[in-house]
């Protein structure tokens, strides 16, 4: 990722800013004494508990995992004193880091590092998640000189992932980087993968220490923590190896066609890369006027035009063909959201026949897992009949709330093992991550402009969290599902 370079300003800010003494000259040490020891990590994890910033239970993590924990730290931004407390925790368990400014990184930790901020007289800098597209364009926000040092700030660390996404802007800028303070560790793997990129965790409390307090505390039994401690046993992360930095991060779209297996796929990856587009729109309409003209309108900026034939009202037999003809037009791809999920003898007549003829005019389908490899099987038949070339998406992942893809853990593993054993019928995925390989391609449902949900459950992602956040793949796959028939130009 590329990040826009902040000039440091001039060397006259020390007037106002760090004064005549350098802030790494600076010791916490004889101000107070340490919050971070014996009965202080009792009761500092006690009121973290009482204001529900520490759950036990059963929580399904973004990643479908049923985790007997959750931590979620940004309320404590509603308890001032509690607030406090917690700066100068942090502040005291990084006494022996040397620095002149501090960093939090976004967005829970800014009020922990606003509190130690101000509490300390130290200066702070923001890092944005983007740069802003007007003015200076800055990803860092902030008065500093090139060549400060600067603490970075945290709430929890799990992998570290979130805090080098946060060290890199800072040093691209010119800022040296050597510690981070952190109020919980998780004690998954992020100690040792910081160290690894030569940064020096400072944590105020680990997992083992929480649960420890909060035992000794009877706030929690002793199953709730042993529960805890084989989760997190069990979920150790370890951070993706870095690429050499001379090795081209992305390949075009063009040159992403010999991964692909599947010839549907291939044309999309040719028409993605012709018209910079990785745009999917879901037309959600209830006529065929109203479907129709929305592929006129949307055609020229899309790769995919996503249809529910069976929520058309005045289907006719020439609705298909005329969709098609636009299609050929504007250069994009029919997918209709049909999610076949029937045996295979079924699924030749649904795809093929009724009233829609589905294979006849649309170029990608969409089929459950749960029905075994005939369904595939089943939509080639159909689509042999039909005299065209079809592109399968198996759903791996769903968007909706409770859905149960997400709930079973054995669900995606063998979607994908079913995928990879038909590669050239299945061009890819519905997901909200990427489950597999570059060989594939992934659709990513339950995008609009705003995050958030719908009263029947559907959950909402932005189009900058999955093409950018949840971006794991070297080449940029995931193709853009908007609804509220809106759509959105990508270059």
């Amino acid at each position: 990722m590329a990040y826009v370079s902040v000039f440091p300003v001039s060397r006259k800010r020390s007037a106002i800013g760090l004064g005549n003494r350098r802030a790494s000259e600076w010791s916490c040490t004889s101000r107070r004494a340490a919050v971070v020891m014996g009965m202080e990590v009792d009761e500092l994890a006690v009121q973290l508990f009482d204001v529900g910033a520490i759950k036990f239970g059963e929580f399904t993590l973004k990643s479908g995992i049923v985790s007997p924990i959750y931590v979620d730290l940004r309320v404590t931004v509603s308890y001032p004193k509690l607030l406090e407390t917690i700066a100068d925790a942090l502040t005291d368990v990084s006494a022996n880091a040397k620095y002149d400014l501090l960093c939090g990184v976004p967005y829970t930790a800014l009020p922990f590092a606003t509190a130690m901020s101000i509490k300390n007289n130290t200066p702070m800098l923001m890092r944005r998640k983007e740069a802003k597209k007007y003015g200076t364009k800055k990803i860092i926000e902030g008065s500093y000189e090139e060549g400060a040092k600067c603490l970075v700030v945290e709430d929890l660390v799990t992998s570290g992932l979130s805090v080098l996404e946060t060290v890199d802007p800072l040093v691209d800028a010119g800022l040296a980087v050597s510690d981070v303070v952190v109020l919980l560790d998780r004690q998954q793997g992020a100690r040792g993968n910081l160290k690894e990129n030569a940064l020096e965790l400072h944590s105020v409390m680990t997992i083992a220490q929480l649960l420890d307090s909060l035992k000794s505390q009877s706030r929690i039994t002793e199953k709730q923590a042993s529960d805890v401690r084989e989760f997190i046993a069990s979920t150790q992360v370890k951070m993706p190896e870095q690429k050499d930095a001379k090795e081209p991060s992305r390949k075009t779209y063009g040159k992403r066609t010999d991964d692909v297996a599947n010839p549907v796929g291939k044309r999309l990856l040719q028409i993605m890369g012709e018209k910079e587009s990785n745009l999917c729109v879901a037309a959600d309409v209830s006529t065929k006027s109203a479907l129709l003209a929305l592929a006129e309108e949307v055609g020229p900026e899309i790769c995919i035009l996503k249809t529910h034939a069976d929520i058309i009202s005045d289907w006719d037999a020439s609705t298909g063909a005329e969709l098609g003809e636009i299609a050929d037009k504007h250069n994009f791809l029919i997918f209709e959201d049909r999610k076949f999920a029937d045996i295979g003898n079924t699924v030749v007549g649904q795809c093929a026949g009724g009233v829609h003829r589905i294979a006849e005019w649309a170029h990608i389908v969409n089929a459950h897992s749960v029905a075994g490899p005939g369904i595939i099987q089943g939509l080639l038949k159909a689509a042999e009949q039909a005299g065209r070339e079809l592109g399968i998406l198996l759903l791996a992942e769903m968007s909706s709330e409770g859905n149960l893809a997400m709930a079973c853990p054995d669900y995606m593993p063998k979607t994908v093992d079913m995928a990879k054993s038909n590669s050239s019928a299945v061009l890819g995925f519905i997901s909200q991550n990427k489950v597999a390989g570059d060989e594939f391609l992934y659709l990513t449902p339950g995008v609009q402009l705003a995050p958030g949900g719908d009263a029947l459950g559907q959950q909402y992602n932005t189009p900058h969290k999955v093409c950018v956040h949840n971006q794991t793949s070297s080449v940029p796959l995931i193709v853009c599902v908007l609804s509220d028939r809106g759509f959105l130009s990508f270059s």
